[in-house]
């Protein structure tokens, strides 16, 4: 069976990490998280009082980009965890203020080009599964399996507001889809990379379908593609 490049794109808090995890781990490919990278750079600027709620102090961003260094290690269940600068930052990059601080971040342009060089390098070897904003359109173009993953805004903030319970940091409903809303906007409306569906993915809208069946739907996507 061929490697491939799995390239799922899609809105925020529609589950492309699970989706991407899930497939991942079924297929024995390498699950790398994109997202989880713009949000550890928003990290570093908030921890550096590089940026707050209003401005990013770009100037200073930019010169300590070179600084950020971004990695992923498998945890004792074997899921893929993140790491900033050597310290594992799983938890704190799944915060809203982080999330939020991520979709502006990607704006840039120095910060697109520096982490999809990263990304690129990560999946050169193929056999990887990539979620993102524009890993079908920028990251990878060429990649062998694209989706384009949606769902309704309130959908979506329900699971970002039962995900966010669980973990124990619980936000008011409508401030979760309040966040969500504006995040779309950005990631649909920046300059560099803005999230749009590439001509040749899979559509796949999520609001209704059951995760199992969700993960035979892409499952069978890839043994087509794979065979």
């Amino acid at each position: 069976m061929k490697k491939i490049v799995v390239a799922i794109d899609g809105f925020s808090s529609c589950g492309k990490s699970t989706m991407a995890k899930d497939l991942a781990r079924e297929v024995g490919y390498i699950y790398i998280d994109t997202g989880a990278m713009y949000r550890a750079v928003s990290l570093y600027a908030l921890r550096h009082n590089l940026m707050n709620e209003e401005t990013i102090d770009e100037v200073a961003l930019q010169k300590e980009i070179t600084k950020i260094e971004i990695t992923f290690r498998p945890n004792e269940q074997g899921h893929s965890e993140t790491f900033l600068n050597e310290e594992n930052v799983e938890k704190q990059i799944r915060t809203l203020e982080v999330a939020n601080g991520a979709s502006r971040v990607s704006t840039l342009k120095f910060v697109r080009e520096h982490l999809v060089a990263l990304q690129r390098e990560m999946g050169k070897g193929k056999g990887v599964v990539m979620d993102g904003r524009d890993i079908g359109t920028v990251v990878f173009p060429d990649a062998e399996l694209k989706i384009f993953l949606t769902a309704s805004p309130e959908v979506r903030a329900e699971r970002r507001f039962e995900e966010l319970k669980q973990k124990g940091m619980e936000q008011p409903f409508e401030e979760v889809l309040s966040n969500l809303k504006e995040r779309d906007f950005r990631d649909q409306n920046r300059k560099e990379s803005p999230l749009k569906q590439a001509e040749d993915a899979l559509l796949l809208d999520n609001s209704t379908l059951t995760l199992q069946e969700q993960t035979d739907w892409l499952l069978a996507r890839f043994q087509e593609k794979t065979k």
